[in-house]
C-alpha cells in the first residue's frame, strides 16, 4: 500500500512539474519547443557547460591543487591532441579555442587549444592564469598556492617537485637548461644520449606519467621531446593567454517532427572541417589504440573519437503544429485549420504569407539539404531565402512561379555553422506548401556521448525552457569566406578598424545589437584581447534602452599582450527582448579584440514540455539492443542494464508521438 500511495504521489509531483513548464506559454500560442534535452549516463561526466563541468570534476571542499589536476584530467579525458581544426574563426592556428565546444562537438584539438582550454577552466573556478609559446609547442601554468605550475593536457604531462607540488614552466626550463650545462655534448644532438630518462634532468624524471620507456600517456610526446619542448629553442619564449571563446553550451531543442540522432560511429564518406593531412589517423582512431591507447584507463566507453550524427525536422504542416518551432507564421493558414490546401497556404490572398524556421544546432552541421514540396496556384509565387546573421540579411535559394519538389543543398552556406534561418515568402490564393524537410548531418564527439557500461546504467534525463542567440564569428579576416564574419552582424563601429582583429584607432567602440525571439533572460559576452598598455583596455557595457543609457559591466584591463575576459549579466529588465553590447574604449598603445562571443538566453515564448522519446542502441556479443524510454515529465531517471560490455550504436531524441 506504501508503495502504491508512494507511486501516486510521484506522478502527482511529476504532473505538476510539467504543468509548471507548460505554463510559461501564452494560452494562444501552441507549445512547439522542449529546449535543453538532455539524456545523462552515470558513467560519462557531464560537460555540456561550465556549469556543468563544475558539477562534475570540481568539488566545494577541493584544495586548489586538486582543482587544478581535474583541469589537467578533463582537459585530456575530452580532447584529444594532434588535430587542429579549421573552424573559419580566424587567428592562430585557426583551431576551435572553446573548452565545451571542444569537448562535445570536436572531440579533438591542438596543443594552442588545450593551452587556452586549462585557461578557460582555471579562470572558470577562479585561478590566475598564462599561456606559454615553447619550442614547437604551447602550453599553460596555473596559479595557486601562491606559485605557478604546468598542466600539460595536449602532451598529457606534469613535473612534481621534491615538496609535491607542481613544477611551472619556468622551472622546468631551469632544470632543462642546467642539465644541458652540464651535459654540452648533447645540446642539439640529444638523440644520441644512451643514458635514459631516468639519468636525465632529476625534475622531468619525478614524473609519475612516464612510463617504463620513458612516454608519455600521447602517443605524441616522450622524455626526449619533452626535453627538446623545453630546451630554449626557438628563442625565448613569452607567458602570456592563448585566448579562447567562451559561451557555447549544449542546448538540444526539439520540436514536433524533429529527431536528433547521435551515433558511436564515424562516417568517412563525409566532410570534416579539419586540415586536409590527418597523419595521426584521429578521424578514424579506435578507443585503445594509436592516439587513443591511453582513453580506456581514463573511462572512455566510445568506440572512437570523432562521431557523427544527424538532424531530420519533417516540418508538420498540415496539422497547424508547425507553428509552435516557427519564428515567423504570418498571413498562412493551415489544412487542418480551414481544411483547404495545400497543407499550409495564403490565408489572405492580398498580401504575402510568411514562415521562417529557425534551425539551431548544438553541434556541428557538415551537410545541409532542405526539400521543398511547393504548390503554386496561377500567377502564385513562393521565394526561399537563408540566412546566417539572424535574420539581418538574406538571400535567395529558391524560386518557386509553379508547382514541383525539389532538394536544395545548402552546401557552403550550412559550412562550420550551428545555426540559419530560412524564410518562405508565398503569395497568390492556393499558393501554399505541402512538405517542408530539413535533413544535416552533423560532426559530435562519442567521448562525450551518454555510453552504457555492463550492469545497470542509471539514467537521468532533464529538460527546460530557455533559447540562446549568438553573435560571434570572424574578427581578424575581412575576406573571410568560411565562416559569417563578425561584422556580418552589423556592428556600429566607431574608430574601429579591422585589422588583425577588431582594433581601436582612436576614441571609439564596436556596438552589438541582440535581438531574441522571448524574454531575455541573461547576456553572456567577452573574448580575447589585447591592451599593451596600463592605459589600454576595453569597458564592456550594456543598454536595456536602445542606447539611451548603457552601464559598464566591467572593464578588460591592460598591460597585456593576451588576455580573455568573459561575463555574466542576469539582471535583465523584465520583458527585454533587445539589447545592445558593446567594446568602448580608448588606446594608448594597442587595444584589440581578436576573439569575441555574444550569447543572449531567453525564455522559448513557446516553449514548454512535451514527452520525449529516448532511444539508445548498442549491441552485445554482436547482438542488436535496443532500448525506448518516454520521459513524461521534465526530469526523469531510469535504468539500462546491459548483460555484457555493450558496444554502442546511437542514441535518438525526438518527441513521442
Amino acid at each position: 500500500m506504501r508503495n502504491q500511495m508512494s507511486s501516486v504521489l510521484s506522478l502527482v509531483i511529476a504532473a505538476a512539474g510539467a504543468l509548471s513548464v507548460r505554463s510559461a506559454v501564452a494560452a494562444d500560442k501552441p507549445m512547439g519547443i522542449v529546449s535543453h534535452v538532455k539524456v545523462l549516463s552515470d558513467k560519462v561526466q557531464d560537460v555540456s557547460s561550465i556549469e556543468a563541468w563544475k558539477g562534475s570534476f570540481i568539488k566545494d571542499d577541493m584544495k586548489p591543487a586538486d582543482k587544478g589536476l581535474a583541469i589537467w584530467k578533463s582537459v585530456a579525458m575530452f580532447g584529444l591532441e594532434g588535430a587542429p581544426i579549421e573552424s573559419g574563426m580566424g587567428g592562430g592556428e585557426d583551431c576551435n579555442h572553446d573548452v565545451i565546444k571542444t569537448f562535445n562537438v570536436y572531440g579533438c584539438d591542438f596543443c594552442c587549444c588545450s593551452a587556452g582550454m586549462v585557461e578557460e577552466l582555471g579562470r572558470a573556478t577562479g585561478m590566475e592564469t598564462r599561456g606559454w609559446n615553447l619550442h614547437g609547442h604551447n602550453v599553460s601554468d596555473l596559479y595557486y598556492d601562491n606559485s605557478w605550475h604546468l598542466l600539460d593536457a595536449a602532451y598529457m604531462n606534469y613535473f612534481p617537485k621534491p615538496d609535491g607540488s607542481l613544477a611551472s614552466v619556468e622551472e622546468i626550463r631551469s632544470a632543462v637548461k642546467e642539465w644541458y650545462a652540464a651535459n654540452p655534448q648533447y645540446v642539439g644532438n640529444l638523440r644520441s644520449y644512451k643514458g635514459g630518462w631516468k639519468n636525465g634532468p632529476a625534475l622531468l624524471a619525478a614524473s609519475p606519467l612516464l612510463d617504463a620507456k620513458g612516454s608519455f600517456p600521447s602517443v605524441f610526446c616522450d622524455w626526449t621531446k619533452t626535453m627538446g619542448n623545453y630546451d630554449g629553442g626557438g628563442g625565448t619564449p613569452s607567458a602570456h593567454n592563448q585566448g579562447y571563446f567562451e559561451g557555447y553550451q549544449v542546448n538540444i531543442q526539439l520540436r514536433k517532427g524533429e529527431r536528433l540522432t547521435r551515433n558511436w560511429a564515424f562516417n568517412p564518406a563525409l566532410p570534416h572541417p579539419y586540415l586536409p593531412k590527418d597523419e595521426y589517423g584521429i578521424l578514424d582512431a579506435k578507443v585503445g589504440q594509436g592516439v587513443l591507447k591511453f582513453s580506456p584507463q581514463y573511462g572512455d566507453l566510445a568506440n572512437g573519437r570523432v562521431g557523427h550524427g544527424l538532424v531530420e525536422y519533417d516540418v508538420p504542416l498540415a496539422d497547424g503544429s508547425f507553428r509552435g518551432g516557427a519564428l515567423v507564421a504570418e498571413n498562412v493558414s493551415s489544412k487542418g485549420e480551414d481544411k483547404a490546401g495545400p497543407a499550409v497556404h495564403v490565408k489572405d490572398a492580398a498580401k504575402p504569407g510568411v514562415i521562417v524556421i529557425r534551425m539551431p544546432s548544438s553541434y556541428l552541421y557538415l551537410t545541409g539539404k532542405v526539400a521543398i514540396n511547393a504548390v503554386v496556384a496561377a500567377g502564385g509565387e513562393i521565394v526561399a531565402e537563408f540566412s546566417q546573421n539572424n535574420g539581418l540579411d538574406w538571400s535567395e535559394i529558391g524560386r518557386f512561379k509553379q508547382s514541383a519538389q525539389e532538394e536544395i543543398d545548402l552546401g557552403s552556406r550550412i559550412e562550420n555553422r550551428f545555426d540559419y534561418q530560412v524564410r518562405f515568402t508565398m503569395s497568390g490564393a492556393g499558393t501554399g506548401l505541402d512538405g517542408i524537410k530539413f535533413t544535416h548531418d552533423i560532426l559530435q564527439s562519442q567521448r562525450a556521448l551518454p555510453a552504457l557500461g555492463k550492469g545497470d546504467n542509471s539514467i537521468a534525463f532533464s529538460a527546460g525552457n530557455e533559447g540562446t542567440i549568438t553573435i560571434t564569428g570572424n574578427a581578424t579576416d575581412p575576406n573571410c569566406t568560411k565562416q559569417v564574419k563578425i561584422t556580418d552582424f552589423h556592428p556600429a563601429m566607431d574608430n574601429v578598424a579591422i585589422a588583425n582583429g577588431l582594433q581601436l584607432t582612436g576614441n571609439g567602440s564596436a556596438t552589438f545589437t541582440v535581438n531574441t525571439p522571448g524574454e531575455m533572460t541573461r547576456l553572456r559576452f567577452g573574448g580575447h584581447y589585447r591592451a599593451r598598455d596600463a592605459r589600454d583596455g576595453w569597458d564592456y557595457q550594456v543598454s536595456f534602452d536602445n542606447g539611451k543609457t548603457f552601464q559598464t559591466i566591467t572593464r578588460a584591463a591592460g598591460p597585456t599582450v593576451s588576455s580573455c575576459k568573459y561575463v555574466t549579466v542576469d539582471k535583465v529588465p523584465s520583458g527585454t527582448k533587445s539589447a545592445l553590447v558593446r567594446f568602448a574604449g580608448k588606446p594608448a598603445n594597442t587595444t584589440m579584440m581578436f576573439r569575441m562571443r555574444i550569447d543572449a538566453d531567453y525564455s522559448e515564448p513557446q516553449g514548454g514540455f512535451a514527452p520525449i522519446k529516448v532511444t539508445y542502441k548498442w549491441e552485445e556479443d554482436g547482438k542488436a539492443k535496443e532500448d525506448v524510454h518516454v520521459a513524461r515529465t521534465p526530469e526523469d531517471k531510469y535504468t539500462i542494464n546491459c548483460a555484457a560490455k555493450p558496444t554502442m550504436k546511437s542514441i535518438t531524441t525526438e518527441w513521442a508521438q
